[in-house]
């Protein structure tokens, strides 16, 4: 009962990433029309940054090179991602084992990367993701080891 608590909650962390990617396709949509750069520039300038630091100015680059195409083709694929997540979500949520395996693999495929961005930069954050990443592995690879048994116990309900 424990661990369908646990699965429902990576349900809900996995339902909140759908919803944030197509919160940024709408809003990348929200550029179309617009001078990007012009925005990014001034975004930049309002929060006080420094548009010659490296960040600051890779925003304002890429923001250089937007496209109407290129955010129709960003929002797109962010709505995709969003449905995956919702579709994740609603099988974790209702206990189907393809969920499962889908949430080990698609937070598995991460880790190999997140292990290289600690040892380049190891701080809060680069940390943070390849934790969280590893304990949704480690629950879905618990839950898909109890599910045999979890049918069995079904079956003589």
């Amino acid at each position: 009962m424990r661990l369908r608590g646990t699965v429902r909650a990576v349900a809900l962390f996995e339902a909140a990433k759908g919803a944030l990617a197509l919160l940024a396709g709408l809003g990348a949509l929200s550029f179309l029309h617009h001078d990007a750069r012009r925005i990014a520039e001034a975004l930049v300038g309002r929060l006080h940054l420094n548009a010659a630091k490296k960040y600051p100015n890779i925003f304002v680059e890429v923001a250089g090179h937007l496209t109407d195409a290129r955010l129709w083709l960003l929002s797109i694929m962010a709505a995709a991602y969003g449905l995956v997540r919702f579709f994740e979500a609603y099988g974790l949520w209702n206990e189907r084992r393809w969920a499962q395996w889908l949430a080990a693999g698609s937070a598995g495929i991460y880790v190999p990367f997140e292990v290289y961005e600690v040892s380049q930069s190891f701080n809060c954050i680069s940390v943070g993701a390849l934790l969280v990443n590893m304990v949704i592995v480690g629950l879905m690879i618990n839950a898909l080891s109890g599910s045999h048994l979890d049918r069995g116990h079904k079956a003589r309900r």
